[in-house]
């Protein structure tokens, strides 16, 4: 697919083979969206990280503040896939959610 534009603004777009193409096209052209994926830090959990991602796309521009935030973010666990981990992340008004289990480890168990 291949998009034309002049003066930022899109003036044809060729390639596509359905209609839905042309509404994603414009879409990537206009405001990138993605789905963020990564990790928090996770304290007394039987892993030392949990993956989690942005529950909705957020705007690729928006991507590395969106890591900075999420970088000093610490959860206890345990942790439930789906559980909300942050909501509003970055003022998207998206919520970044878990994609795992993890489960609690008492730490005064001994070996």
């Amino acid at each position: 697919m291949t998009i034309q534009s002049k003066d930022g603004k899109i003036t044809s777009i060729i390639g596509n083979a359905c209609p839905k193409g042309i509404k994603y096209a414009k879409g990537e052209f206009i405001n990138p969206l993605r789905i963020l994926p990564t990790t928090v830090k996770v304290i007394g959990g039987e892993l030392p990280l949990v993956s989690v991602k942005t529950k909705k796309a957020i705007p690729k521009r928006l991507l590395l503040k969106a890591m900075v935030e999420i970088a000093d973010i610490e959860v206890e666990a345990p942790v439930k896939i789906g559980q909300v981990i942050k909501d509003d992340l970055i003022g998207t008004g998206v919520s970044l959610v878990a994609t795992r289990n993890i489960k609690r480890v008492d730490s005064n168990l001994r070996s």
